[in-house]
């Protein structure tokens, strides 16, 4: 029996031992805000949905990544104090919108498939950033023409309050 066991052990390091391991990358963590994360699939929704722009920046990455960590930010405020729920309506129009920006429903699909989000997940984000906006529309109401500098100066205030660990590294290519 002893003799046996050690013939089967040695097939099984013979068999497995001379095989790699290999891991397959899912997904990358590239920021964690206040506990929440934020991943490399969270940018590439942002970005080929059209919820957030790069604006020509030298590394689209970081600069959507910046703006997701502001936003994750942001809805941390307005989970606070409770703006109004968005109608089922208005959800739709914002989802016709990301939906528009594509020649095609596969092209819209598609890029729903490289994002890793389906389209519920789609109407959370929407839902949220409609909620983000009325918050800001309520606290920010009269501040005219020095509105973005006044929710510039409150992100900031966050970000300092914030506990964030931004883990993104570039990766350089040769």
């Amino acid at each position: 029996m002893f003799g046996e066991v050690c013939v089967f052990v040695c097939l099984v390091v013979v068999v497995f031992g001379g095989t790699r391991a290999t891991a397959e990358v899912i997904d990358r963590v590239l920021a964690v805000v206040s506990g929440d994360l934020i991943t490399l699939s969270d940018v590439t929704a942002a970005r080929d949905l059209g919820l957030q722009r790069a604006d020509g920046a030298a590394d689209p990455t970081r600069a959507l990544l910046s703006k997701l960590i502001d936003r994750e930010l942001v809805l941390a405020e307005v989970e606070r104090y409770g703006p109004p729920e968005p109608t089922t309506d208005a959800i739709d129009v914002e989802v016709a919108a990301v939906r528009a920006r594509f020649a095609s429903r596969s092209e819209y699909t598609d890029a729903l498939l490289r994002s890793g989000i389906d389209e519920a997940h789609l109407r959370e984000t929407l839902r949220q950033d409609l909620r983000i906006r009325a918050y800001e529309d309520q606290r920010f109401a009269n501040a005219g023409e020095r509105r973005q500098a006044l929710i510039d100066d409150w992100i900031a205030s966050l970000r300092r309050r914030a506990t964030i660990s931004d883990l993104y590294l570039p990766t350089t290519r040769n």
